[in-house]
């Protein structure tokens, strides 16, 4: 944790905070964004001194507010990882090409841009009245994994916050018939590169108060964001009423991730509830449950 006192002193501690504003509400969201991503990292272990992470950037508001709290974290000493931020222009029509590189060699950032047409094939292979999101976010995470593997790199880095997580569970909650979201750290597939989230504990309000004060590129995902009735953006609505009518809701929906009781759920891949019985007259299911000994698992 940063120290209270500690009020992010100097004005320009890294060249992705040039021009920062002055305000007391902009420094305490920017030492707001700087504790709950190294909660994070500490929370689910995601630093090994030494790894090199290739962090990834759509030029939205999530991937620059990521790129500017890792490299303050590193600036000052508690990110000892090397960080290579990365672009991939997926050939979407109009997409300023030229915006991300001009940015990130003006803030002094190591970067690799890679241009790989996927959204031919995603135009090409996904029927009339679809989403693309499927098919284009696979694509992009193969060519991502190359590139990581290329340029040495042990993790990938993703700009996801707590939102999209909550969206996340709610889509497989409503469509998927399963209990699940975005995890925060994962071994992908073929085992050789981790994934992380950094931005768990952020609000997507903070991103955009973030990016909009700072007064970053942003560049819009016309690929996505131009169909309509995609299931996300249902229950981004959803959420939204839900935290309108009751503030804090989606922090304490959050929080209930954080707190799972399988023997309270209905899995019995996950709870043994087969062999679960009172051990001697007396003994109840809360017993069992708060007691040291983990259930059998079948």
């Amino acid at each position: 944790m940063l120290d209270d006192s500690d009020d992010l002193p100097g004005d320009d501690i890294h060249p992705l905070f040039h021009g920062a504003p002055k305000s007391t509400e902009f420094r305490k969201l920017r030492k707001r964004l700087v504790q709950q991503v190294r909660e994070a990292t500490e929370a689910f272990g995601m630093i090994r001194p030494g790894d090199k992470w290739l962090v990834c950037l759509s030029g939205g508001k999530d991937s620059y507010t990521l790129l500017a709290v890792l490299h303050e974290l590193k600036w000052r000493g508690l990110l000892p990882v090397e960080l290579l931020a990365c672009n991939l222009d997926q050939g979407q029509p109009g997409f300023p090409a030229t915006v991300l590189p001009d940015f990130l060699t003006r803030m002094g950032v190591p970067h690799r841009i890679e241009y790989q047409d996927t959204y031919s094939i995603v135009v090409d292979k996904v029927p009339q009245g679809r989403t693309y999101c499927s098919l284009c976010s696979r694509l992009r995470r193969g060519n991502l994994y190359r590139i990581a593997r290329e340029e040495g790199c042990t993790s990938v880095v993703l700009g996801h916050h707590r939102d999209d997580m909550l969206e996340t569970f709610f889509m497989n909650l409503f469509h998927g018939g399963r209990l699940a979201t975005m995890p925060p750290k994962l071994v992908n597939e073929d085992g050789d590169l981790t994934v992380l989230r950094p931005l768990a504990f952020v609000a997507e309000a903070d991103c955009e108060k973030f990016a909009r004060a700072m007064d970053y590129p942003v560049i819009p995902c016309d690929l996505c964001g131009s169909q309509d009735g995609l299931q996300r953006m249902q229950v981004k609505a959803l959420l939204d009423e839900w935290e309108k009518r009751t503030p804090g809701r989606r922090n304490v929906m959050f929080k209930a991730l954080m707190n799972v009781r399988p023997s309270h759920l209905v899995d019995p891949k996950l709870f043994d509830f087969i062999g679960l019985w009172p051990e001697a007259p007396g003994t109840s299911a809360a017993d069992a449950e708060n007691s040291n000994e983990i259930p059998r698992l079948r």
